[in-house]
């Protein structure tokens, strides 16, 4: 798809057909998060990759119980067949900046002005959000809700943050959210040229 008409036509989907996504589709998403930008070049993201309605079920078992589905807003949200956790590791910067080529910087001595492990593992997940659209793939970035539940669920170690967790899969069209009437802030309240 032409790089205009991607970010253009890129939503959020909510409502998911349970189809499985071919390994190659998804083995290309994961690919090209691996390729998002990082402060010297730590790349320090992981992803806990879910798939199919075996490992999916776990998930939503642990961060949203049976007994409170009954008043879950998008249903369909937990068809997707495939859904990441991005994770951060903030010491896999520590352990770089620490590294010849960067201890002069700012940021050797840990003191970081603004975390860029969560940074760069939001470029890693946008880029997710693009190559998931890009093959006709429907995703949700959403927030994880509790991640205590899923460290334990799935044993990640305590150096890993959740960023989010993104939900991929075919969507099921005519679904929107009712957040999109509420269309994109003007360019004149976002962008502040020469000074605010």
């Amino acid at each position: 798809m032409e790089f205009q008409r991607l970010v253009e036509s890129r939503r959020m989907t909510r409502n998911f057909q349970p189809r499985p996504i071919p390994p190659e589709v998804l083995d290309r998403v994961l690919a090209n998060a691996r390729r998002a930008p990082s402060a010297g070049f730590s790349q320090g993201w992981s992803f806990l990759v879910l798939e199919g309605a075996a490992e999916t079920s776990r998930y939503w078992d642990a961060v949203l119980p049976p007994e409170a589905r009954a008043g879950f807003a998008w249903p369909g949200l937990l068809s997707a067949p495939v859904i990441i956790v991005a994770l951060a590791d903030p010491q896999a910067y520590l352990e770089r900046y620490a590294e010849p080529d960067k201890r002069r910087s700012a940021s050797a001595d840990g003191s970081w002005p603004t975390p860029y492990w969560h940074v760069d593992t939001a470029f890693a997940s946008l880029l997710i959000l693009l190559t998931a659209a890009d093959a006709g793939l429907g995703a949700l970035f959403f927030s994880v809700a509790d991640f205590n539940a899923v460290r334990a669920t799935f044993a990640v170690p305590e150096r890993y943050h959740p960023v989010g967790a993104i939900a991929l899969g075919y969507p099921i069209p005519g679904h929107r959210s009712s957040s999109l009437r509420r269309g994109p802030r003007p360019a004149s309240a976002v962008i502040h040229r020469g000074g605010w």
